[in-house]
């Protein structure tokens, strides 16, 4: 009986620890328990769809090596340009990376304008900005109806990154014009149109997918910096998209006093009017306009110009 009676007790605290463990573990969320969540998956019944790669243009410069050569050194002129150009205007070259070339792209011709960080080889390092240009000739007169037109359709394939800085982009046009009374450049630009790059996600986060266009006006004569001019968001446009572009730079009455006049910078970008009227008009003493790819402070430029039409009216 005494052999009997330890064996049933020994098996009874047996079995209390056993019971005991198992509650602590439970409670403990080691075992069992109606804490457990389950969790079931649901897909997304409308899921933003993985972005394309952007993609890469017809006539795009995708080369790795954007050091100058000496095949486009061109130290003897900056007027270097091709037999019977398909764009208007005097090209004014100040890049060792590439002259300007033409592309022919579903029957229409293209101008190309490529620039690189660094490849102003014609000014004092550190000073002025690379670019290739056509300049057109200016109106020299002042009077009520005076103007300069042009009128052409625009790609751009990249611009001048500076990896988060706000010296990233590239001027694709600008209007230029001289003054009375001095202050500023010897030449000043009035209002240059300034394209920022906009990355991608995904597969193009490192990839140029569209560009912000910007209308960097002055706010007096001759007015340079962050004083002196302010910048103005005009619209996006995508990589590659083919845009019509009207810039005209001219005398006007004054709609408000017909006694006196205004000076005027109004473009058309894309189907989109952004009319701006020059501070100081008195003190303005022509209207000029130069279009192309200028100021790469960063990687590389790119800009195509195509249906260059160029008016000048001087009563």
């Amino acid at each position: 009986m005494k052999k009997s009676k330890f064996i049933y007790k020994l098996v009874s605290i047996t079995s209390l620890i056993a019971f005991v463990a198992l509650f602590s573990c439970t409670k403990d969320g080691l075992g069992f328990s109606e804490d457990i969540i389950v969790y079931e998956y649901v897909p997304d019944p409308d899921p933003e769809p993985d972005p394309d790669p952007v993609a890469i243009a017809e006539d795009e410069d995708t080369g790795s090596d954007l050091s100058c050569s000496s095949e486009f050194q061109n130290n003897s002129t900056r007027n270097v340009d091709v037999p019977n150009p398909a764009n208007v205007g005097e090209v004014d070259d100040r890049s060792c990376y590439s002259d300007y070339s033409e592309s022919i792209i579903d029957g229409t011709t293209w101008g190309i304008y490529n620039i690189t960080d660094g490849s102003n080889h014609w000014d004092a390092p550190n000073t002025l900005q690379p670019r290739i240009e056509r300049s057109l000739s200016r109106s020299g007169s002042t009077v009520v109806g005076s103007y300069a037109k042009f009128s052409a359709t625009f790609r751009i394939l990249e611009v001048g990154d500076t990896d988060g800085t706000n010296q990233d982009g590239t001027y694709i046009a600008q209007a230029k014009g001289k003054h009375t009374g001095g202050g500023g450049s010897p030449d000043p630009a009035i209002c240059l149109y300034l394209a920022k790059p906009v990355y991608g996600t995904g597969v193009n986060a490192d990839k140029q997918i569209a560009f912000d266009i910007y209308a960097e006006r002055i706010l007096t004569r001759g007015g340079e910096g962050s004083d002196g001019r302010e910048i103005v968001f005009l619209k996006q446009v995508d990589k590659n998209e083919k845009v019509d572009f009207v810039l005209e730079v001219g005398f006007a009455e004054d709609p408000n006093d017909a006694t006196k006049k205004i000076h005027y910078c109004n473009a058309v970008i894309g189907g989109e009017a952004f009319n701006w009227n020059i501070p100081e008009p008195d003190r303005g003493t022509e209207s000029g306009i130069r279009y192309g790819a200028y100021r790469v402070k960063g990687g590389r430029a790119q800009t195509r110009w195509a249906n260059t039409i160029y008016e000048k009216v001087e009563n």
